[in-house]
């Protein structure tokens, strides 16, 4: 999904050893990036963590820009492929309230440390790799624009007013969302992320 300069091997290129490999080493720098933040992720750290030599990490990513590319790919599909099945079919309050369970019950499950992955990577990363900046704001369209056609759908179905703006609102939800995780995080309490997404549901109610 993330847009850059850089060009990655694709699939086709790694045997399934070495596709292995590479998701080992992609997994392991996800890991560390999210815990110690980007800069202090040495490439000597991740290689290490990955049990891989050095010529291996460099087989896979010629750089470290390039292994953040991977990351953000990684970190997306993970919150994602959390998040899709829900939000794809979304066609009601009660369906609504099921994405809130689940983002209150994740970070819960973390004991509210770590925040949103993406998140996290936007502060890393926003100001100082455009390249990365970039790969992100389209990760976040995605999510935007899974909300915006469950939104859709449930005007569609009659649960929203037809003059309703859905794209508008799900970026709205998505602030929301984002707003509370990183509060929630703050705090290491998911009663600001809870919060966050009651009120943009009531609010939602309101143009039923």
């Amino acid at each position: 999904m993330a847009i850059s300069s850089i060009e990655r091997p694709t699939a086709r290129t790694f045997t399934a050893k070495g596709l292995a490999t590479r998701e080992r080493i992609v997994e392991a720098a996800s890991t560390l990036i999210l815990e110690n933040g980007v800069d202090a992720a040495k490439l000597e750290d991740i290689q290490s963590a990955a049990r891989v030599s050095a010529s291996q990490l460099y087989h896979y990513f010629e750089d470290k820009s390039a292994l953040i590319l991977a990351v953000i790919d990684h970190q997306t599909e993970v919150m994602l492929g959390a998040h899709r099945p829900v939000l794809k079919r979304l066609d009601s309050f009660g369906t609504l309230e099921e994405w809130r369970d689940l983002i209150v019950g994740s970070i819960e499950s973390q004991h509210c440390v770590g925040g949103c992955p993406l998140g996290s990577l936007v502060g890393g990363l926003a100001e100082s790799d455009p390249i990365a900046r970039a790969a992100l704001a389209d990760s976040f369209s995605e999510w935007e624009r899974l909300l915006r056609v469950g939104l859709e759908t449930m005007r569609d179905h009659g649960e929203l007013r037809a003059d309703i703006d859905a794209g508008s609102l799900a970026v709205s939800m998505l602030a929301s969302v984002q707003g509370g995780l990183l509060l929630s995080q703050t705090r290491r309490d998911s009663s600001a992320v809870r919060t966050a997404l009651d009120m943009s549901i009531a609010y939602l109610r309101t143009l039923r």
